[in-house]
Formats: structure tokens, sequence, C-alpha cells
């Protein structure tokens, strides 16, 4: 029987890294209108990775106008969705004194490797749900307290982008549980601050934003922004969640069991769970999506950039824009690429080990290998390291019954063919839907009354197409895997030492040659 709706349509806004994309859905799914706004991401030095707030929150304004612009009906209601991990220093004015730093900004690296060394870094772990990793705002807050203390000291609050793109719509200063549960400074048992993780961090509880849910309803907006958008006043505000959570909702992974695989520049696999915990050895995070649903999981930073390296420095003679050319190219090596293996760590990695610290390295090469192989084996190297977040979701007490993928891999049918065979296990590929954006509508739906629980996802979710393992293809990567896995730690030595080594090497071709 289908699920019973009252009609409206709301406005699923994701804060991505590099775009805001606004999408409207009615209760039935459909999308009615999108809109992209894209915005850059900024490296000023070695492992800076920032953004400028007042350009994400104009892409927020300008994707929001248009899709309002483009709808025949009347806006239920907003919600939103950003990336996690951002950090922005406010002013008593509320306006931002320092940069958003990114997810992917590793200047904090050596105050996170401090935190991981020390016997507290793994209860701190399973305590916050977050891993003791550059990513996180803990140790980017240490990154601060150390080396810019005058700065430090200035900022009267300390929040995410998504925080403050609303603290500009609705003039209130919130955090959602689940944005919070990835800053590393929320006990994710108690849904309140950690107090060991402040001290550490230096702040107090009153420099972060308010503790609200994910489905928080907030008043409405204030007359400038309202102009801004061209939406009234009244129109109701879901403070929504994290991108990682709500991929799960929008590919309608919402039962334990089901498990949410994306692979776009980067790559993810979430599972839900009812209840909030980490694995033993913490190679998984455990992040909020509403007080009786977590997702369980670990990202990874090298996806489909792999494949576009690949290109570059293998096959340059294919183009910019080769990308079927060289999967086709990979398809001409065979499963288990001759016995090559690459360690796709082209920037360092989190999940399952969570350090900054490795390369990317091919072990096996023979003068047989040919650039198929290298080509495949990168590809295959990236599918066996979600292969490895996966045995830590078990690891965490997880059963796994079922996949569904997204993402821009998911065009290629060997990429699907070899997730499935290095996963061991069905994967699904649902169809149409933009994943974070819709399970951010579907989630302000859900707070908003027009529908009775989010999960309607996994009904109103249509799947395109189930690929199965190849079982003679599948007993190759099987028997690799443990050999993959082990090769990480027996080259951390050679990590390190090349850590030490590359400031003083060369990167440029010498010009007088």
């Amino acid at each position: 029987m289908p699920p019973v709706t009252m009609p409206g349509v709301v406005i699923g806004v994701d804060i991505g890294t590099t775009s805001t994309k606004a999408n409207a859905y009615d209760t039935a799914g459909k999308q009615l209108a999108s809109h992209l706004v894209g915005y850059p991401l900024n490296n000023p030095q070695p492992g800076y990775a920032e953004q400028d707030p007042q350009l994400i929150l104009e892409a927020v304004f300008k994707s929001i106008s248009m899709v309002a612009a483009e709808l025949a009906v009347p806006v239920s209601g907003l919600a939103f969705c950003s990336a996690m991990h951002s950090l922005i220093g406010l002013d008593p004015a509320g306006d931002p004194i320092t940069p958003s730093l990114t997810w992917a900004d590793s200047r904090s690296t050596r105050q996170a490797e401090r935190l991981r060394a020390v016997p507290s870094g793994l209860a701190l772990h399973r305590r916050t749900g977050t891993p003791m990793h550059p990513m996180s705002p803990l140790p980017k807050l240490l990154w601060f307290a150390e080396q810019e203390p005058k700065l430090f000291e200035s900022v009267t609050h300390w929040v995410g982008i998504k925080d403050w793109v609303l603290l500009r719509l609705c003039d209130t200063l919130v955090t959602d549980h689940s944005i919070a549960s990835a800053t590393g400074l929320l006990n994710i048992h108690r849904l309140e601050w950690d107090s060991e993780a402040l001290a550490i961090a230096g702040i107090t509880e009153e420099q972060l934003p308010r503790l609200v849910a994910t489905t928080a309803v907030l008043p409405g907006l204030t007359p400038q922004a309202a102009a801004e958008i061209d939406l009234p006043q009244h129109t109701p505000v879901v403070v929504g969640a994290g991108d990682g959570p709500l991929a799960n909702l929008g590919l309608g992974a919402v039962h334990p069991g089901m498990v949410a695989c994306s692979i776009g520049t980067s790559g993810a696999m979430r599972v839900m769970v009812e209840r909030p915990g980490v694995d033993p050895l913490g190679g998984v995070f455990c992040y909020a999506l509403t007080e009786h649903r977590w997702a369980v999981g670990g990202a990874i930073n090298n996806g489909g950039i792999v494949l576009k390296w690949a290109g570059a420095a293998l096959a340059p003679d294919l183009g910019e824009h080769s990308e079927e050319d060289l999967v086709a190219l990979a398809a001409r090596a065979p499963a288990g690429s001759g016995g090559l293996i690459m360690l796709p760590y082209l920037h360092s990695e989190r999940a399952p080990h969570w350090s900054a610290l490795p390369r990317g390295a091919y072990v096996g090469l023979t003068h047989a290998h040919r650039r198929e192989h290298l080509i495949r084996a990168a590809m295959e190297g990236v599918c066996q390291q979600l292969a490895l977040v996966l045995s830590s979701v078990r690891a965490a007490g997880n059963e796994v019954h079922e996949v569904r993928a997204s993402g821009g891999f998911a065009r290629s049918g060997l990429w699907r063919q070899m997730l499935a065979d290095v996963l061991g296990l069905p994967v699904s590929f649902p169809a149409g839907h933009e994943g974070s954006s819709f399970g951010a509508a579907l989630l302000g739906m859900q707070a908003l009354g027009l529908i009775p629980s989010i999960d309607v996802a996994a009904d109103l979710v249509r799947i395109e197409e189930t690929v199965r393992p190849d079982p003679a293809a599948a007993a190759t990567y099987a028997a690799l895997l443990p050999l993959f896995a082990e090769l990480y730690d027996a080259l951390v030595p050679a990590f390190t030492s090349m850590r030490r080594l590359a400031p003083g090497l060369p990167t440029d071709p010498d010009p007088s040659r």
C-alpha cells in the first residue's frame, strides 16, 4: 500500500564543496525544478582547502530563487544539507573572520596525529563518532590555537557552513545533531557537547551554536533573506543534516543492512543503524541522521579522481575528457590486473586508517604489464579500499545484505561490475534522484508533516539496475583483498620516510633540460 502523503513541495538545498544545488520535490518523490551554482575551492598553500563563506551564501540565495521562480505551486518549506566538517570563526556580529575550512583541508595533520597517538584518542573517537583526522574541526581548532593564537582568541563563535547560512537566512544560530556529530566535539551517546573534547580544543560551549534536532523547524526567513530568494517570510526552514547520512536517505538505504555507496571525486560507504557506535579499532565514523537513525561507515579521499589521474599520467594521448576511452582500455586487462595492485592514496586517505600519511603505490609491477593493467589496477584499488571500509562496517557489528550505489562512476558498466565483484555482493543502482538534496527534502517533509516518516524513501526510490558479482572475478578479488590490506601496514615506514624527505625533493622539471 503506498504511503499516505499530503500535497506539498519542499526545496532541498545541498551546500556542497564546489557548488550548491537546490532541487524541488513533491511528496511522491518527483523532481520539479533544479538549479546549481558553483564556487571555487581555494588552495592558497599546500594542505589548505578553503572557501569564501559569502560566495557560498550568494550561491544558496541564487539557487533557491531560481528554483522557486520555476515552480507553479507554493513552496511548503526549505530543508538543508551540507558537506560535513567545515569550520568558520565568527566575530560578535556573526561575520566570518576566517575562511570556511573544508573537510579536504589538511593543515592540522600534526594536531590530528597527536590526538590519534594518545590512548584517549580512540576513546574520544568512540564517544564523538568522529575519527581523529585533519578533516575534523577538532584538530582544526587546535591548529588555530597553536598557529594563529590572536585570531583564535578573537573568535566569538565557531560554526559550520550550514550553521552560518541558516544564521543569515533566519537570524538564528543553531547546529543540528548530524553536523555536530562530525565535529569531534559532540558526545553522540548523550547528544551534548563533550567536555573533554572542548577542553582539548580550548573553547567553551558558549562559543558553539545551540544544538537542535535535524528535523527542527526555524520560525521563518528574515525580511532581507525573503526578498533575496523571493519567498514569503513565513516559509518554514528545516535545519536538516549532513550530506553523508542524507545521501543514504536519498538512495532509500534507510533500513539496517542496506549500505549506501558513492563514488564521485572521492567515495563513501555508510549503513543506517538505530543506535550510535563505532568498531573496536575505530575504523568507521558514526554520524546522526535523526535521534534513532545513525550512519556508520567511512569516506575515502580517492575515488573517480584516481581515474582522472590515470588518464593524465598514463594516457594523455586520449585527451582531457577521456573517461570512456580509459575505461575501455582498462577492460582489456583481466580481473586482478595480472597481479598488479595499486594503493590509490594520491590524496592521502581517510577510512579505515584515518591517516594523512599514506601515498599512492603500485606493487607487483612486471615487464608484462601495460598501461591497461595500470589503469585497471587504479580502478580496482578504489573498489578495494571501499571493501576495507565495508569490512570495518561489519566489524562494528552490522550485517550487510544490500548495497545501493550512486555517483559519476555509475555511468560505467565496468565500474558497476567491478564494484559488485570486489564487494562480493549484488549492487543496486537507483534511478534519477539527486541523493543528498532529495534526502534533505524528505527529512523536511517529515518535519513539516507532509509524509508520515522518512521510511517512505525506500518506496520512492526506483532501482534502475542490480549488478551481481561474477563468481570468477569475485574469487580473484577475495584472494587479493587481504594482500591489499596488508600492504598499508607494510608501507607505513616508507610513507613516514617519504614525508620527511619529500619537502626537500624537486617537484618540477629542470627548465634547463
